[in-house]
Parts: C-alpha cells; structure tokens; sequence
C-alpha cells in the first residue's frame, strides 16, 4: 500500500535533487533569531522541508513530499547502511528538535515552544517521504507579508555544523535587509549601513545558539561559535564575512560583522595567464596551441558534464579560446578533484555551482568555473587530512 492516498498522489510534487538545488527556504524572522533546539542534521532537514514549500500556493495539509533518494544525495549519505541512518536522524529530529520563539507584544513578550514537524512517513520499498508541519509552525512559514528572510538551500548543503547554520541563517537575514533598503529606500544610510555590518551581543548570540551553558571561556566560544562556523560560511557560501568584538571594560561585550557578497565573474572575456608557456609564442603557434587545446575540450566527459549543468552552451563550444581556457586552466583541476573524490565528486561540485550560479550577460564562465574549484579543492584536501 502506498503512503499516500490516491488524491494526494494526484495532488504532490516529489521534489528531485535539482529541484532542491534552485529552491529557497523561505521563513519569519522571529524563526531565524529564535532558539533553535536541534544539531545541524535535523537543523538542515527542517530547513530542506521548509524550501519545498511553494510560498505562491496554498500547502495542502501542511505537507511536502521528498525523494528518498534525493535526500540521501542532499546530505552526500552513500554507504550501505543509509536507510537506518536516516531513520535514525528523523527520530533524532522528532525526539529533539523544537524552537523557542520571543516576540514582543504590545503588553511584552509572547513566548511559543514549537515542535517544527510531529510527523514523516515513509516505508523501506518507496522512494516518498511524507514530512508533515505542525500548525503552530506554518505562520512562520508561509503567507509571509513583512520580517521575512529568504535564502539558498544550496548556501545550508555544505555547511557541517549547527553554529554556521545558524549564523548563515540570522547574516542572511540582516543581508536580505540591506539589499532590500539599498533599492527601495524607507532607511537613512546609516541604518542602511548597519544591515550589512550588523551587530549582536555576547548575551544574545549565546541564547540565539543555545551555548548560554556550554564554551564559558570566551576564547573557546570564539573558536567554536564564530571563528570555525564563519571559515565554513565564507568557503561554502554566497558570503565572505569577517567580525570583530567590541568591549565594554574588560569584558566581550558584542560582536560585529561585516558581510560582503561573493562578486560574479566579470563581463569580459575569458583571457588565457601571459605567463603560461605556450601563449608566449608568437600568433600564429598561439593560435595552433588554441585549436588543438579547444579539440581536447571538445571530447572531454568535462565538457558534456558542463553541458548537462547548463553551465556551457553549445554556442558557447564555438568560442576557440574559451574552450581552449577550460582545457588548460580548468579541467585540470577537475582532474585532481577526480583523483580525491572520482568522477561523482566532479559531477556533485559542479551541481552546486550550477545552483550557485548567478544570471549575468556576457558570461566570463571559464575564470568563474577555475575560481570555483580553485575555493573548492583546498576544502576537499584538508578534508581527506582530517580524515587520514
């Protein structure tokens, strides 16, 4: 028998791994700055619920529904022993995860313990997972008018502990409010300024963390909370974020931050290193050396996996130069990632690039994708070191 009925069978979107990657969760502000009282797997599994859900169309039944499969691939889980493993993360999420919620009311503060999702159904021969919202959850959830943050579920993929999750969520948040005021105004450009470098106490971080018991010395709290959640933010994020703490006497009294965004590839054209050997010849082996480098691009398995990401065009497969430029510059890369991670660890980055990827005319592709990989590598090798 199916986990779902008929009706709903008609009614449901299983959601693919692409789908996945394009979606944003959307959620209130007062659920980004509330306690969130879970570690990083139900953390994430609550926030892939929430960007299935369809903010322009009514949820039917509080309910999204997953590819298995899919979500297996979300949280890079390939080993034999997945399917209790995830069994084990939905009943740690159910077991554990709750937020604590503070709102300011006219007469004070109005406090909520919300369990996020009571309920996920799935069976050992389907590939469908029912995850169910509880009621009190979904205003925080959908029809949101105003004091709402958007982010990318690709951005949460790769992040590894609950404190980046957290912090890219409320940086995310002040970021939104930047950008937002940039463009529609309503804010002296102070308080405009102060979105994009916002700060927060010591006391409120800590409860916003739930570390108010744990990290007591300053110096701990700093390597657990800030300093290791912010190397995974500005490495595997659409933001670079630096901080600084303020001092009231002797004693930390507030942070600081400064976020940028992560520029896009500029709108020129792709230009091969000067230094490179081969171009220091003269024009004419320049544009031989070109030629037999764009053909090696053109039947390497790089290329159509370029093309299957939409990363590349095949109009783009016409500019010499620019598969000359992927052949020497990137695809070697690729190589050494195929060496750590095999040709499936290739294909999961350049997904995630493809997620990540903004819209910008006159793409300069070939500098975006070899600055892409060269971020990436660094983090793959001293993963495999941690590892050994």
């Amino acid at each position: 028998m199916p986990i779902i009925s008929e009706k709903q069978n008609n009614q449901k979107q299983v959601l693919t791994l692409n789908d996945l990657e394009k979606r944003k969760v959307v959620e209130h502000n007062s659920l980004i700055t509330s306690i969130a009282k879970m570690d990083k797997t139900p953390l994430k599994m609550f926030e892939l619920a929430v960007s299935c859900i369809d903010t322009e169309k009514q949820l039917e039944d509080n309910t999204v529904y997953l590819s298995k499969r899919d979500l297996f691939a979300f949280f890079k889980v390939s080993d034999n022993d997945k399917h209790s493993r995830f069994k084990q993360a939905v009943e740690k999420m159910q077991k554990q995860a709750f937020f604590k919620i503070k709102e300011k009311k006219d007469k004070g503060f109005e406090f909520e313990n919300i369990v996020p999702i009571p309920y996920v159904k799935w069976t050992d021969y389907n590939d469908e997972v029912l995850i169910r919202f509880s009621p009190e959850i979904i205003p925080y959830l959908v029809n949101l008018k105003k004091n709402f943050t958007q982010h990318a579920l690709s951005d949460l993929a790769e992040l590894n502990s609950k404190y980046s999750i957290i912090l890219y969520r409320w940086l995310s948040m002040n970021y939104n409010q930047y950008e937002h005021y940039s463009v529609k105004g309503g804010r002296r450009a102070d308080q405009v300024e102060s979105y994009r470098n916002p700060s927060i106490s010591v006391k409120e971080l800590r409860i916003m963390t739930d570390t108010i018991n744990e990290y007591k010395d300053m110096n701990n709290f700093t390597k657990k909370v800030l300093n290791k959640p912010l190397e995974e933010i500005n490495t595997h994020t659409s933001f670079n974020v630096t901080y600084e703490k303020v001092k009231k006497g002797r004693s930390i009294d507030s942070i600081v931050f400064h976020i940028t965004k992560k520029p896009v590839a500029r709108n020129d054209f792709y230009k091969l290193e000067e230094q490179d050997p081969i171009y220091l010849q003269d024009k004419a082996n320049k544009e031989q050396a070109e030629e037999l480098l764009a053909g090696k691009a053109l039947k390497s398995k790089y290329t159509k996996l370029l093309l299957d990401n939409m990363l590349l065009s095949p109009y783009e497969m016409t500019d010499t130069s620019l598969m000359a430029g992927l052949q020497a510059h990137v695809y070697p890369l690729y190589d050494e990632l195929k060496e750590l991670r095999g040709l499936n660890g290739v294909k999961d980055h350049l997904s995630y690039v493809a997620a990540k990827q903004e819209a910008y005319s006159k793409r300069n592709i070939a500098k975006y994708l070899k600055k892409a990989i060269e971020q990436y590598l660094p983090t793959v090798k001293r993963q495999d070191i941690d590892n050994e």
